[in-house]
């Protein structure tokens, strides 16, 4: 069973520092992908725009300065409003957004309840599916025997 957390809000797309234009968002947590967050931005052409990065990322950048290279998140103030700022960078190119500090960290809050951080793995099935790659069969013991042993070369020596 999978479970979601979203949240439409609005972001700004920070153009230079005396611009921004404002672009729908969706903020998506779902609990059968436990260590990532979605984000899908709406900017006016045919297909939504897809970023998923990590989790603990937004966690983390949601009280200090956390990540490098493709996704960088921190806190700060803009005309005395708290946002958290997301760079993203890709080969398409960059983006500065500014995301409502108080929406982004009711929204992660709720995340953390859904899954509590050190739980993720258990909503993978990981432990089950190692022990069961892990278990020995019973062709297996042709592997673990010793195809030379002992006995084997008595009888072919003269």
């Amino acid at each position: 069973m999978q479970n979601a957390v979203e949240r439409e809000l609005e972001v700004k797309l920070v153009l230079s520092p005396e611009r921004s234009v404002p672009v729908p968002a969706r903020l998506s947590y779902f609990t059968d992908d436990p260590y990532a967050v979605h984000i899908t931005f709406h900017v006016g052409s045919e297909s939504p725009v897809h970023w998923t990065f990590a989790r603990e990322l937004l966690v983390e950048g949601v009280f200090r300065p956390s990540g490098h290279g493709d996704v960088r998140i921190w806190p700060t103030k803009v005309h005395d409003q708290g946002v958290i700022c997301v760079a993203l960078t890709s080969p398409d190119g960059d983006a500065l957004l500014e995301v409502p500090s108080a929406a982004a960290a009711a929204w992660v809050e709720r995340t953390l309840r859904v899954v509590p951080p050190g739980t993720e793995s258990t909503l993978l099935g990981l432990e089950g599916a190692l022990a069961e790659l892990l278990t020995p069969l019973p062709a297996d013991d042709l592997w673990l025997s010793d195809p030379w042993s002992q006995e084997d070369q008595q009888d072919g020596e003269a």
